[in-house]
């Protein structure tokens, strides 16, 4: 699977001085510095080089100051990453490529030198701002089945947490979670219910998503989807 290569992949990119978490704004890997602003960089991963690779790799091209592909190479010096002309695509494009090995090795097949076109401000600074308010690294890139643990499904889970040993007033809650009264009454994911007025409770949805991700560890603010 695809999420086989994401901690060689975070590895190799947290070497190289970046801060790395995986499914952040539907990117495998986003990579931030430490500079202000940040440095972005990007990878998707797949199995093997192939066209929807690149195209992942230009559409991400928008909010990205670097792009990476990165795939599982052929022991034998087969596929697209040998290819002469996929890797001239690449490089004219200022895609970078990185191969890695069955067991696990991160080598540099094409190097993104090339200044990526930044076109979309607004998405670009999303994807930072989701970055850097997810507490921790809760998802593995190249996950497709999964919910993605959002900086904002952290915040409601501190949310029910909160609510699991019965109901509470908002007030409570929002001494830790200081955007609780947005979220409880967003109630985007099912998992509250209004008790009376400034008060709610835990929904059987909610307790089972406690169960789901148990012990979450929330980060203090989060903006609410939009």
């Amino acid at each position: 699977m695809e999420t086989s290569l994401y901690l060689p992949v975070k590895g190799f990119l947290e070497k190289a001085g970046y801060t790395v978490k995986g499914e952040v704004g539907g990117c495998d890997l986003v990579g931030l510095s430490d500079n202000d602003p940040p440095v972005v960089v990007i990878c998707e991963l797949k199995l093997s080089f192939n066209l929807e690779l690149i195209l992942q790799a230009v559409d991400r091209a928008a909010i990205a100051d670097e792009v990476w592909i990165a795939a599982r190479v052929s022991p034998k010096g087969k596929g697209r990453g040998a290819d002469k002309r996929y890797r001239d695509l690449c490089r004219r494009l200022g895609i970078g490529m990185l191969g890695i090995s069955d067991t696990g090795d991160v080598a540099i097949i094409v190097s993104s030198v090339t200044p990526m076109p930044r076109t979309n401000p607004k998405r670009r600074s999303g994807l930072i701002r989701e970055h850097q308010r997810r507490r921790g690294d809760p998802a593995v890139g190249g996950s497709t089945r999964a919910p993605i643990m959002t900086a904002y499904r952290q915040q409601a889970l501190g949310c029910a947490l909160a609510l699991a040993s019965g109901p509470m007033r908002v007030r409570q809650i929002r001494s830790s979670i200081p955007d609780a009264g947005k979220i409880l009454l967003a109630n985007v994911y099912g998992w509250f219910e209004r008790r009376d007025r400034g008060v709610y409770g835990l929904t059987a949805a909610g307790r089972e998503a406690l169960q789901r991700w148990p012990q979450q560890d929330v980060p203090a603010t989060v903006a609410l989807p939009d």
